[in-house]
């Protein structure tokens, strides 16, 4: 019997702990095994893009060029996969036409083969330039359906996509189900339907969330499937991917035929099982199914971040509230798909529209941008007063929104960096400017401290062995020594205690009657447009906040002068903590 190759992506080193782990995973704890996974015989392993490159320099204090580098020599037989944002790239805007090529072609030469293309909005004029730059370096381009339901997607949706996607150049297309909402049947369908229509192979990435990925690629591998995306057993399932093994150990003697022996498979996943002990704290609560996701379509990798999220912001009560709302706030957007760096927008409003108890109070600068146009055409129709609360009697942008993109991006960029970086020990490669390029603060901090460990987050080790014993804490030029505990309230073995030690609200504030502006929500204080003393006006930016990888802009809610600023750049709050007061 002449049985069918079908082609396996190994997702482990990506997506899998992405979705497991918060994106967590240092290279160190993956290194090992990465020459035994080559032997395998996967089609590709996804082992960069996605929310790699902004977790590398901002948590783990690694060079994410460096990571897919070595990643790759350690792999030179296996084709290495990247997920791209299209004209996102892997930041949270759109870049300019010149810029997309560059980062393409630096992608290629330190070691990615297949580009996963995808928009969040499914709007193929944000992956044209992507294409066509992989194309030009001899890359694989794939296309990409970033799946969903809505009232205005249906089965010609997908069709007329993959087409437009096929006319692009696209070697392969995929179908991403971040989700986990393609059921098995309507699978069938699509896949079916999708043979008929395009020539190119079809691939399929399905989230477990919902408990129907493992069915559903059966019976898409069933209609003509190509290809599947899985991770390794003991980094699979709930938030993450079907087990690699179980779709083999299932198509193993039918007429489908992997390549892949199921025992050579066993080391791997004993290595991840032991690895994932280590970052036990970075795991979401889920422990099964979770059937709020077909009503709330939030995608696996965004549900650990949520968690994590909401614990920084000392509201992990919250989450069902959130969870709740975020469907609401995908309805005011457009009914646009839940993917990033759309999730991250809809879930972070959904999270500030919650904690103030009021909807769209405060608003971040990316869901403006989605109300603006700046990323593309929604699947459907935004919420009109949302929309006319923002722009006001402007219109919103209509054309490709990278045609507005000044042309000279990527020079203007590198000669502010090369200002930025004089007299200071950090290198102007390309692979450092794109790096400043899409992501300017937290980048440049990166760069700054890249050797210094102390800078960025503790490893697995360290958190470790402080749980195990006793650590110093300084608050205000004084030491307290603090025993870790899971409660609440850590135990101070000496020192002050707690009703001594003070917090930035303790502020005198100006004896002339003001209005104090507090921080809607903990994070970083990203820019202060304003000094004491200038006048402003009603709804006027006044501090930019960065939280949860989201910039939300701070706005007096009355005119007058500003009097008192409480914070600086950098300067991390909580949320109530106030931020400025006006009079």
């Amino acid at each position: 019997m002449d049985r069918k190759k079908i082609g396996v992506t190994e997702v482990v080193l990506r997506d899998g702990h992405q979705s497991l782990l918060a994106t967590r995973l240092r290279y160190e704890d993956m290194e090992s095994i990465l020459a035994h996974m080559d032997s395998i015989g996967f089609w590709s392993v996804e082992s960069w893009g996605g929310a790699i490159f902004d977790s590398c320099i901002r948590y783990l204090g690694e060079d994410p060029w460096e990571r897919i580098k070595k990643i790759k020599s350690k792999m030179p037989n296996t084709p290495q996969q990247m997920l791209l944002r299209g004209q996102n790239l892997l930041g949270y805007k759109h870049y300019s036409d010149e810029i997309v090529f560059k980062f393409i072609e630096k992608s290629k030469e330190n070691g990615v083969d297949v580009f996963r293309i995808f928009d969040a909005l499914n709007d193929t004029r944000n992956m044209e330039t992507a294409i066509k730059a992989t194309i030009d370096i001899d890359g694989h381009a794939q296309g990409t359906l970033s799946y969903t339901t809505s009232p205005v997607h249906n089965m010609q949706t997908w069709l007329d996509l993959a087409l437009k996607l096929q006319d692009l150049g696209c070697h392969t297309l995929a179908i991403k189900d971040m989700a986990g909402l393609l059921d098995p049947y309507v699978g069938f369908e699509l896949v079916t339907r999708l043979k008929e229509n395009i020539e190119i192979p079809i691939h399929l990435h399905s989230h477990a969330t919902t408990g129907m990925s493992t069915t559903t690629a059966i019976k898409c591998i069933e209609a003509g499937l190509d290809n599947v995306d899985t991770s390794i057993s003991s980094m699979s399932m709930t938030y993450g991917h079907s087990a690699t093994e179980t779709v083999i150990g299932i198509l193993d003697n039918t007429k489908y035929e992997t390549g892949i022996k199921l025992d050579n498979l066993a080391p791997i996943a004993k290595h991840f099982r032991e690895v994932r002990k280590k970052y036990v704290d970075f795991e979401g609560s889920l422990k099964g199914v979770d059937a709020r996701i077909i009503t709330s379509q939030v995608p696996g990798g965004m549900l650990t971040n949520l968690e994590s999220q909401l614990k920084e912001q000392n509201a992990i009560d919250k989450f069902d509230d959130v969870i709740d709302e975020i469907p609401n706030v995908r309805s005011d957007l457009g009914y646009i798909p839940l993917v990033t760096p759309t999730s991250q927008i809809v879930g972070t409003q959904a999270v500030i529209n919650v904690l103030n108890n009021e909807r769209y109070k405060v608003i971040t600068k990316e869901t403006e941008a989605i109300l603006k146009g700046e990323y593309g055409k929604t699947p459907a129709n935004v919420d009109q007063k949302l929309q006319e609360k923002i722009l006001g009697e402007n219109r919103p942008i209509t054309c490709r929104p990278a045609d507005l993109i000044d042309k000279n991006e990527y020079e203007q960029t590198k000669k502010k960096f090369l200002d930025l970086i004089q007299d200071k020990n950090i290198d102007n490669t390309e692979e450092n400017i794109l790096i400043y390029t899409l992501f300017p603060e937290i980048g440049l901090k990166f760069l700054e401290n890249k050797d210094d460990k102390n800078a960025f987050e503790k490893s697995p080790i360290q958190l470790n062995e402080e749980k195990n014993g006793y650590y110093k804490v300084i608050i205000d030029d004084m030491d307290y020594i603090v025993k870790y505990s899971q409660t609440e309230k850590p135990e101070i073995i000496n020192g002050s205690t707690e009703k001594n030690i003070q917090s930035n609200k303790s502020i005198s504030f100006s004896d002339e009657t003001g209005l104090i502006v507090n921080a809607p929500l903990a994070g970083n204080i990203f820019k202060i447009e304003k000094n004491i003393g200038d006048d402003i006006q009603e709804d006027e930016t006044i501090i930019v906040l960065e939280a949860m990888k989201m910039e939300t802009t701070i706005k007096t809610p009355k005119s007058g002068k500003i009097k008192n600023i409480f914070i600086k750049n950098g300067d991390k709050v909580q949320s109530g903590d106030p931020l400025f007061e006006v009079v």
